[in-house]
């Protein structure tokens, strides 16, 4: 019965941290500069992350689900500093300057930072 009551508990507090910032459209155009960050159409706070390389996310799974990748829609162009990495999902996401960037799922309004230097640092906010 405790057992019972202890899984129940985990399971209601995991739903409770639902994600704030559910991924975002795909976008045809590459997301916006605001005060020197990048952000999303609705001014959400992007992100890169240390352990990506070049071209390529290493943020999948629920990583991805955490840090919603900054997807790409159909046809879109990549020019510039800008550009498309195909993830290992098979979905395209935006890139900066060859960073792959993803939102966080805890910032809840336009203008928030708190994924910056989360996982010992390896989060950033892009500029």
């Amino acid at each position: 019965m405790l057992k019972s009551i202890l899984t129940t508990a985990a399971l209601l507090a995991v739903l409770a941290t639902g994600s704030a910032f559910a991924a975002e459209p795909a976008t045809a155009t590459p997301p916006a500069m605001k005060d020197g960050i990048l952000v999303t159409a609705k001014g959400m706070t992007l992100y890169t992350f240390d352990k990506d390389t070049a071209g390529k996310s290493a943020c999948n799974g629920q990583c991805a689900v955490n840090w919603p990748p900054a997807l790409v829609a159909d046809g879109a162009k990549a020019s510039g500093d800008w550009t498309i990495v195909t993830r290992d999902d098979g979905q395209k996401q935006w890139a900066y300057k060859g960073k792959p960037l993803y939102g966080f799922a805890k910032d809840t309004k336009a203008g928030d930072k708190t994924g910056d230097g989360f996982l010992n640092g390896a989060w950033h906010v892009a500029k």
